[in-house]
């Protein structure tokens, strides 16, 4: 139990943490705004394909925000490496606030999943606004023997590496909350990446696995067809769009949660009234019905804050992920 209360406690202080930014160092970044900015489209940069979660909320707000800022947000797909090839892309952009980046937990991740690491988010990249998050769930067949979390857990314990599992890989968010899962209740389960979440998916609706772990995104279409269920939310709590499932506290571990979370980013030294006028327009965004409804009908929660908060979670995350890569020995696809 103490593995679970560890990850909260990390999390929780990490969204929670603000820091105090004194007002004379903010007025000389006020006054060095372009005035016109923005003065021309601004491009955001997404590290998946599109009609993914990421790109669902990315173009969210990116359609919610263009009319505050008066030049439209157009979405660039950049899928590949982990997200690494856009990540290089937005850190070789011009620092002037017109090429930003959504990203996930992999900003956090990445450095330390693949080696030499790929970027350094502490120097190479500045934090604007986190944006929300969606749970991570573990879903079975709904043929399978696995009905709930305790019943997964009992087979897991009568032989190791016994219960299989998919995800979108190595590395990838969901990987990485079972592994904390795992640990939490001193199970080993088997860990079969694929290339996205999507095959995963499909094999265990056709039965070649029993279990899958993904964003709560991508399996609800296939829960509402019945073809799979939902064995726990990992989050703290019910998900609007399962509110049949159980937390994965309700479960047995109070304390446990693992989200995909999201935010804007923008390169280093892009000047700081610009990143300050970025992140009030997402806090503005974050307060409209529509993205709220949106976010959540997509199984998301909104999560406003300050720049240096979101700062602050990507750098708690990073020194979490990293320890849970050395210890697991987790290599990259």
């Amino acid at each position: 139990m103490a593995a679970t209360l560890t990850f909260c406690r990390s999390m929780h202080l990490a969204l929670g943490a603000f820091s105090l930014v004194a007002t004379s160092l903010i007025a000389p970044a006020v006054a060095a705004q372009p005035a016109s900015y923005p003065a021309k489209p601004v491009k955001v940069l997404v590290g998946f394909t599109a009609g993914g979660a990421v790109d669902l909320v990315a173009r969210t707000l990116g359609q919610a925000m263009s009319p505050a800022l008066g030049q439209p947000m157009v979405i660039e797909n950049k899928p590949g490496a982990g997200t690494n090839i856009a990540m290089r892309a937005l850190i070789d952009a011009p620092a002037d606030g017109y090429t930003l980046m959504v990203t996930a937990n992999s900003v956090a991740a990445n450095p330390a999943l693949f080696q030499p690491a790929p970027f350094d988010p502490e120097k190479d990249i500045a934090p604007v606004a986190l944006i929300g998050r969606v749970p991570v769930v573990i879903a079975a067949n709904t043929a399978s023997p696995y009905g709930n979390v305790a019943q997964l857990i009992s087979a897991a314990k009568q032989k190791a590496n016994s219960v299989s599992y998919g995800s979108p890989g190595n590395g990838s968010t969901p990987h990485m909350a079972i592994e904390f899962f795992s640990r939490a209740a001193g199970i080993d389960l088997q860990h079969v990446p694929y290339r996205g979440g999507s095959q995963a998916i499909t094999d265990v609706i056709g039965g070649q696995l029993p279990l899958v772990a993904v964003n709560a995104l991508e399996v609800l279409p296939h829960v509402k067809a019945g073809k799979l269920r939902v064995l726990a939310v990992l989050s703290p709590n019910r998900s609007p769009i399962y509110p049949d499932a159980p937390t994965i506290a309700e479960s047995g571990f109070p304390g446990f949660e693992a989200s995909v979370w999201y935010g804007f980013i923008a390169p280093a030294n892009t000047p700081k009234a610009i990143v300050t006028r970025l992140h009030d327009e997402v806090q503005k965004a974050l307060q409209s019905k529509e993205v709220r409804d949106r976010l959540a009908n997509a199984g998301g929660e909104v999560l406003p804050g300050s720049s240096e908060q979101f700062a602050s979670l990507i750098r708690n995350e990073r020194q979490r992920y990293a320890k849970l890569v050395r210890e697991a020995n987790i290599k990259p696809d």
